[in-house]
């Protein structure tokens, strides 16, 4: 049996890594693609579970050879996905996780169009903000970029297969789950204006 790609795409702050990481727990067959990434590697990572750490000269050969789904540039390093990896775990019946922006999704979508996408949604823009600063570990003007970019990717939350609210960690889990099992049907009706959301982040 042949698993199915999941993209899940988020703004910061919106709890997708936590997320994704007990989705895997969750579902017995579901794994995340592990991306190629130029970026140095941090204390505690490694290489072919965090990443693939490769130079940037290697990483643009591969973009060239048609290795990747998808890459970007993001603060001067280099991301991609592994079109190799995924076709492989697929084959293999695991469902495949994909953690991406939202031009990262419409790409992938463009060349996998079975591919489901689920964009991950903050309660509020206070929430949002508040969840940034809580780290504790960014600036004020890091955490209006964040805030920004946060913006971006929400505006095109409806380009997505499916729109999941994280107002309560473990509710938004089970709507994960009840994606991958095929049973969206049963996913709780969307709580919040969408209209209203975006509208917090006009004039930032």
């Amino acid at each position: 049996m042949t698993g199915k790609l999941f993209i899940i795409s988020a703004p910061s702050g919106a709890g997708k890594t936590s997320l994704a990481r007990a989705l895997i727990q969750s579902v017995a067959n579901a794994e995340m693609s592990i991306s190629h990434t130029t970026r140095q590697r941090r204390a505690g990572e490694v290489d072919g579970k965090d990443y693939f750490f490769v130079s940037e000269p290697e990483f643009l050969a591969m973009a060239e050879q048609g290795v990747f789904l998808e890459h970007a540039q993001v603060y001067g390093n280099y991301y991609a996905t592994s079109r190799v990896a995924v076709e492989k775990m697929l084959s293999d019946g695991t469902h495949v996780l994909l953690d991406i922006d939202w031009q990262g999704a419409r790409l992938v979508r463009e060349q996998m169009p079975d591919a489901v996408s689920i964009s991950i949604l903050p309660p509020s823009v206070e929430e949002l903000e508040r969840r940034l600063r809580s780290r504790g570990s960014d600036s004020d003007s890091v955490i209006e970029s964040r805030m920004q970019q946060a913006f971006d990717e929400m505006c095109h939350c409806e380009e997505a297969d499916f729109i999941v609210l994280n107002d309560d960690f473990n509710a938004a889990l089970h709507d994960l789950t009840l994606i991958l099992n095929g049973e969206s049907d049963r996913l709780r009706p969307l709580s919040v204006d969408l209209a209203v959301l975006l509208q917090g982040g006009s004039g930032r």
